[in-house]
């Protein structure tokens, strides 16, 4: 029986051929997010815990100490009152709980809480959550991951299925697995979110970019989750 159960262990493993995006990087790169002690987004995470504990209604005040919410992450996208990401949870509780103005798109204490409370997933596998009206918005984002967009009328999947491993601009195309965001990418000297990410390819193809926190971005995140779910997580990312 101990054989057999180790055979199809073997198996599922050979089976399931996903690869994280920082299996692309140099292994410099990989080093890099790594080590917490050189790790560029290590501002943004000082940052998040100071935000942490600020003002009368603190994060802290409801959820205590960030380790608290470890596995949170990994149970994003989800539904609760329409959809949202962890940005947009975070941006909620800022505006109903702190009674605070939401943020801007990618603001820098945005970035740095969204970071701080991915960290604590460390290790964990993707869990999204389901239901019905997470299994539409997934359905929604498969149809648009595999839609020809822009001027140069090319899909998500022609690039990230198609073509994963292979090099554009210097650098190995991914397999579009969203286990690492945020990331801190070199090209953009800055923490940002996988909206941020999605939105520039919608701009490298030439297609008209979705609003933030848009239905079409929302729906593209629950698929990508989906894709990756049960890999491991190790936010934040490093990325060229």
């Amino acid at each position: 029986m101990r054989a057999l159960l180790l055979l199809v262990v073997a198996l599922a493993a050979h089976a399931d051929e996903r690869r994280s995006g920082r299996e692309t990087m140099s292994p410099a790169l990989r080093t890099l997010q790594a080590d917490d002690t050189q790790h560029p987004a290590q501002l943004a995470l000082a940052l998040g815990r100071e935000l942490w504990g600020q003002g009368d209604k603190s994060c802290a005040s409801c959820h205590g100490e960030p380790e608290k919410l470890r596995g949170a992450a990994a149970r994003y996208p989800a539904f609760d009152q329409g959809l949202l990401d962890l940005p947009g949870r975070i941006q909620r509780c800022r505006v109903r709980h702190q009674q605070q103005a939401a943020w801007a798109p990618e603001a820098e204490p945005l970035l740095a809480l969204t970071a701080l409370v991915t960290q604590q997933s460390r290790g964990l596998p993707l869990q999204p959550p389901r239901g019905p009206e997470l299994d539409q918005a997934a359905s929604r984002g498969q149809r648009l991951y595999t839609t020809r967009m822009g001027a140069l009328n090319l899909s998500c999947a022609q690039c990230h299925d198609e073509r994963a491993g292979l090099r554009l601009g210097g650098s190995l195309i991914p397999q579009a697995h969203v286990d690492d965001y945020p990331v801190y990418r070199l090209e953009w000297q800055s923490l940002g979110s996988l909206q941020r990410r999605l939105r520039g390819c919608l701009n490298g193809v030439r297609a008209t970019v979705w609003d933030w926190d848009g239905a079409e971005l929302l729906a593209l995140e629950v698929y990508l989750a989906r894709r990756s779910a049960g890999m491991a997580m190790q936010p934040p990312g490093v990325r060229p």
